[in-house]
């Protein structure tokens, strides 16, 4: 079967030189027969030989000019049985005339195709007579019709190929841009973190600065310098986030996602008319503020995808709080992993973010029915 399947291949790799093969064989058949059936072909050689040349070998061409072959092939097979008549022609020639008719139906184009298929039938009626009709009807128009079926479904096959390109491209182009505006939203969520606690500092490097007066200069000059690099990071992160905002966006901050506000994104979704139940997991914990928005936007974008794409009914969220990580599992009872956004750019989103903060990040089928998406984020910070 695999040997089968490489000589296909490369058949389809080289077409001329397989059309110029087959027709070399044809020829070698079709002169064999002239030569061996001298007893029941009576008719001269010099109008066999020529007949069976100018029918077998320009199929060569058969994919290249269509039209042409059979034009050429079909017109020598009826000049054949015209000069002949009423000495018998040979049966193998039956064989490459009926290949001449398939090729331009399947390759020709437009008005070529039923051109073809018209010269064809004509030199069977001349072959056979119009008395016999059906005979070469069905011979000829079985051929050009199967001729033309192969053509619709070389056709459809090539729309498909198409298509599914262009599907693979934007599937590809569009995990590219989740995950370009996972790292912008985590940026903006990350600015205002880091902005918060840069800012804390700032302003207690000010308040001890102010209280050692003239006391310990060398303690009031370091303070400073906190003071100043502080501002400077503060305003080289507010330029930042500017290249990254939108035009329009608003500046306006919201207070921080965290897990603790988690039982309002609950709400929201219940609202919704799926009905989501809450587990936690061992005890609370304060999250470094990064890690604790990312939890959050987990959560948030999961459930996104079960009220927008699954189809549920009813979806469980689930918090773990670990020694080591932080764990969260939505799951549902939606259409599983065959529906279309399970392949996509939510998650690719979702799994960028996890693996931003070192974490694992799995989604796929919840037994025979429902989807599920697990995150697990490392808390070696802390520990410390």
């Amino acid at each position: 079967m695999r040997q089968a399947r490489t000589i296909v291949r490369i058949l389809r790799q080289h077409p001329f030189a397989s059309d110029a093969a087959l027709a070399l064989l044809l020829a070698v058949l079709t002169l064999g027969d002239v030569l061996t059936s001298r007893g029941y072909l009576t008719g001269s050689l010099w109008i066999y030989v020529p007949a069976a040349l100018l029918i077998t070998v320009p199929l060569a061409w058969r994919r290249r000019e269509p039209l042409v072959v059979v034009a050429i092939v079909m017109g020598a097979f009826a000049a054949q049985a015209a000069i002949l008549d009423p000495k018998p022609t040979p049966d193998l020639e039956l064989v490459p005339a009926l290949i001449a008719v398939y090729s331009v139906a399947l390759h020709g184009r437009r008005w070529r195709a039923y051109a073809g298929g018209g010269l064809g039938l004509a030199a069977a009626l001349v072959w056979l007579g119009v008395d016999d009709f059906l005979l070469p009807v069905v011979l000829f128009g079985g051929a050009w019709l199967a001729g033309r079926l192969v053509q619709k479904r070389q056709l459809w096959v090539d729309v498909l190929e198409q298509r599914a390109e262009v599907l693979e491209r934007e599937r590809e182009a569009n995990a590219r841009m989740a995950v370009a505006e996972e790292r912008v939203r985590l940026a903006r969520e990350l600015h205002d973190v880091v902005g918060h606690s840069v800012s804390v500092m700032v302003v207690q490097a000010g308040a001890e600065r102010l209280a050692l007066g003239n006391e310990r200069p060398g303690t009031r000059d370091a303070m400073l310098a906190i003071e100043r690099t502080g501002r400077e990071a503060l305003a080289e992160m507010s330029r930042l986030l500017g290249l990254l905002r939108r035009d329009g966006e608003s500046l306006a901050l919201a207070p921080r996602p965290t897990l603790a506000r988690v039982d309002a994104l609950l709400e929201t979704v219940r609202d919704t008319g799926v009905s989501v139940t809450l587990q936690v997991v061992g005890e609370p914990i304060e999250l470094p503020p990064g890690l604790d928005v990312s939890a959050y936007r987990l959560v948030q974008e999961a459930l996104t995808n079960v009220v927008k794409h699954a189809g549920a009914a009813r979806a469980s969220v689930v918090i773990r709080y670990g020694g080591r990580d932080v764990e969260v599992e939505v799951e549902d009872d939606g259409r599983g992993p065959h529906n279309g956004h399970r392949n996509g750019y939510g998650l690719a989103g979702m799994r960028e973010r996890v693996e931003l903060h070192g974490g694992t990040f799995e989604a796929g089928a919840a037994g025979n029915r429902g989807f599920v998406v697990k995150a697990s984020l490392p808390l070696e910070t802390v520990q410390r």
